[in-house]
């Protein structure tokens, strides 16, 4: 049995650390961050039950690295790989033989190299079944949605990231049109140019208006995507932690469709001894992706840095299927997304059409 550990991290400072300690609620968001800073990694529970297709069986660790995206952000970088490395040392003290990079600590600075050079073992960032998850999601999405493939618009917002850019090469052959959304428009263009097939680079967010299909997956600590940026009937697989697409999308918009990329079904009887706001049985496809390496026995950084490689998602996804790791539905804001869910937006989309086309003022007869 190869053992794993998977980083955890809060997302929301005062929402997650009241969780633990109701006190939080009432405190200053300053002195929350203030008191996280000086907190050492933790242990948060042992991870049971994950057993492949195959017979093969693992087990591991929820270890927590007490910084949000926010504080990853403007923390001194250094510090902050002190913090994760020190994440990694406690994920070897309790046995583990890899550990994956969860959420914010996969993306911060170089994308794990450098703490994949200072962990005294394995790092992934699990981005490899993350990509193959994604793409899988929204595809299927799109089809219950009615999308055709071949005529869509996709876009990509943080095209420039390993995940947004690999997600462009594998789909921008099968679809009408490509837009890739990034903060920098040089290196925008530069992954447009690599993905070919006429797409368009930007960093207009609202250039997504015209997209049927949209993923995203940014390094952003806020909401960027709202309701005014998303056409009727648009599907968007949001992929980032913490998300890119605004609340207000889901109370705003019956119209649309948002999906939370990575979802995973696990093989066996796995109980996570932590509530992270997944039903039982599944999981992001990042900790899968560390949980197969390590069914697989290959304790090694499969996915590292700012690229990911369409070979190495093919890889991924093969690994997955072996082990029985698939897609567990859908779900949109810490909620299941039921056919009946999907039939109301189309519902919307419709009558939407049908209103458009009332307004639109006839020719005089005669």
């Amino acid at each position: 049995m190869t053992p794993f550990a998977f980083i955890i991290h809060p997302i929301d400072a005062r929402r997650d650390v009241s969780r633990k300690y109701p006190i939080a609620r009432y405190l200053p968001l300053r002195v929350i961050e203030w008191l996280l800073r000086r907190k050492k990694p933790m242990y948060v529970s042992e991870i049971k039950g994950i057993r492949s297709l195959t017979g093969a069986e693992t087990r591991g660790w929820f270890v927590g690295c007490p910084l949000t995206p926010k504080m990853m952000l403007e923390l001194p970088q250094e510090e902050v790989y002190e913090k994760i490395v020190d994440a990694c040392n406690m994920a070897a003290r309790l046995g583990a033989k890899i550990v994956g990079l969860g959420a914010f600590t996969a993306v911060v600075g170089d994308g794990g190299i450098t703490i994949a050079k200072r962990s005294p073992i394995p790092v992934t960032t699990g981005n490899s079944y993350t990509v193959a998850t994604a793409i899988d999601g929204a595809v299927e999405a799109a089809r219950q949605m009615g999308v055709e493939l071949s005529s869509a618009v996709l876009a990509v917002v943080g095209a420039t990231g390993s995940i947004g850019r690999t997600c462009a090469v594998v789909l921008a052959p099968d679809v009408a049109k490509t837009i890739l959304v990034g903060r920098d428009v040089e290196r925008t263009q530069a992954i447009a140019d690599e993905v070919g097939h006429g797409a368009i680079a930007t960093t207009d967010i609202s250039a997504i208006r015209e997209a049927d299909i949209v993923i995203t997956v940014t390094s952003s600590d806020s909401e960027l995507i709202q309701p005014e940026h998303l056409k009727s009937g648009a599907v968007v697989c949001d992929v980032a932690r913490p998300r890119d697409v605004s609340t207000r999308v889901a109370e705003e918009r019956d119209d649309v469709l948002v999906i939370e990329g990575g979802v995973v079904e696990v093989p066996g009887e796995v109980k996570f001894g932590f509530d992270f706001g997944f039903p039982e049985q599944t999981a992001y496809a990042c900790m899968s992706e560390t949980m197969i390496l390590a069914l697989e026995d290959r304790p090694e950084p499969f996915t590292l840095g700012k690229d990911v490689s369409v070979e190495q998602v093919k890889e991924m996804r093969k690994l997955a299927q072996k082990h029985g790791f698939h897609l567990a539905g859908f779900r949109s804001f810490e909620r299941a997304v039921t056919p009946e869910k999907i039939e109301q937006v189309r519902k919307a989309v419709l009558r939407n059409k049908s209103s458009s086309t009332r307004s639109v003022p006839q020719p005089a007869s005669g």
